[in-house]
């Protein structure tokens, strides 16, 4: 973590109906200063799709050998990669053969569209990837230092609100 970093303090409800998973998680989620507020909330939204109690954060941004998020069996293999963003051909290799499961979640949508393009016949062989597309228009309003969300996932919507703020976020399986 940078010395700059801003720390976010985020108690977030999860009832995901998809996965029958109903949890409250306190967390404590640095932003880089490099990091946009839209980024930090698709990083969150990652998060909540994927909730486990051993789903973490980890150095992200600060490094190119750890995604934005993991998940750790209790002998230390790597279950799951998150990523954010479009990532190039060989950090998805490298991450293919790290982890049982890996899952690139894109976001902007213009710029998603393009890198999809240039890279859906180069991941095909890729077994153990998902790649899905974020739209969160407006998520980042929702960021302030200490929040409290209440997320609800149904048919692979995710139904996001905080005492202000009632969002639907979509995640489009590309």
């Amino acid at each position: 973590m940078a010395i700059s970093s801003t720390i976010n303090k985020v108690s977030l409800n999860i009832a995901n109906m998809d996965q029958h998973y109903y949890e409250t998680h306190e967390l404590t989620i640095a932003q880089h200063p490099s990091e946009t507020d839209f980024r930090f909330m698709i990083r969150l939204i990652a998060f909540m799709a994927n909730a486990h109690e051993r789903l973490s954060f980890t150095k992200g941004i600060d490094s190119s050998e750890e995604p934005d998020l993991w998940q750790k069996s209790l002998t230390d293999e790597i279950e799951l990669w998150i990523d954010l963003g479009q990532p190039d051909e060989k950090r998805i290799r490298k991450a293919c053969g790290r982890a049982k499961n890996v899952i690139i979640y894109t976001y902007h949508e213009g710029k998603a569209k393009v890198w999809w393009e240039q890279q859906r016949a180069k991941l095909q062989r890729f077994n153990n990837l998902t790649v899905i597309h974020i739209s969160a228009d407006g998520i980042e309003t929702m960021i302030k230092r200490t929040m409290t969300l209440q997320c609800n996932i149904q048919d692979g919507d995710i139904y996001l609100n905080d005492d202000n703020t009632n969002l639907t976020v979509t995640l489009n399986k590309l």
